[in-house]
């Protein structure tokens, strides 16, 4: 786990993984643009599906605000694959297996349903600046709505 709580100011960690079609994608790649990165439990479940697809929707007001979207989950890039063939994502989605940039970004959290514990990945956004700097930070994310906050924030 890492010790250090991520937030806004702070440089945000590079990593680098793999998007639904097995590329190589580092953040550093996208030094000098505004990237959305968002982080979500599970491909095609009804939240994530919904999240996914509203950034899908608003791919054109984002990309006209000088800005990337990247997702991040721990599927592997074969579900990244079938799950943004089914739902035409225009975006990387990028596979985090062994939870790196998911710990990096202290989002694997503690969580609760239906009285038991267990730990999974906290739908989290942040919004990284040109220079590489997290500008917004948003956990604990509620999916109606979000782009717009993230829209805004842009």
């Amino acid at each position: 786990m890492s010790l250090k709580f991520i937030g806004e100011g702070d440089v945000a960690p590079d990593f680098e993984l793999e998007d639904q079609n097995g590329a190589k994608i580092r953040l550093s790649d996208f030094k000098g643009r505004k990237v959305v990165l968002y982080f979500y439990p599970k491909d095609d479940t009804p939240g994530c599906t919904k999240e996914a697809c509203s950034f899908r929707d608003n791919i054109q007001r984002i990309s006209e605000r000088n800005a990337v979207v990247l997702g991040v989950s721990a599927d592997s890039v074969q579900s990244h694959k079938k799950f943004a063939q089914k739902y035409g994502l225009n975006f990387h989605i990028l596979s985090d297996p062994e939870k790196k940039a998911i710990t990096h970004y202290n989002v694997y959290v503690k969580k609760k349903m239906y009285g038991r514990e267990y730990w999974g990945v906290e739908r989290s956004t942040f919004i990284i600046d040109e220079q590489g700097r997290i500008k917004k930070a948003f956990r604990g994310v509620s999916v109606d709505g979000h782009v717009d906050q993230v829209l805004q924030e842009l």
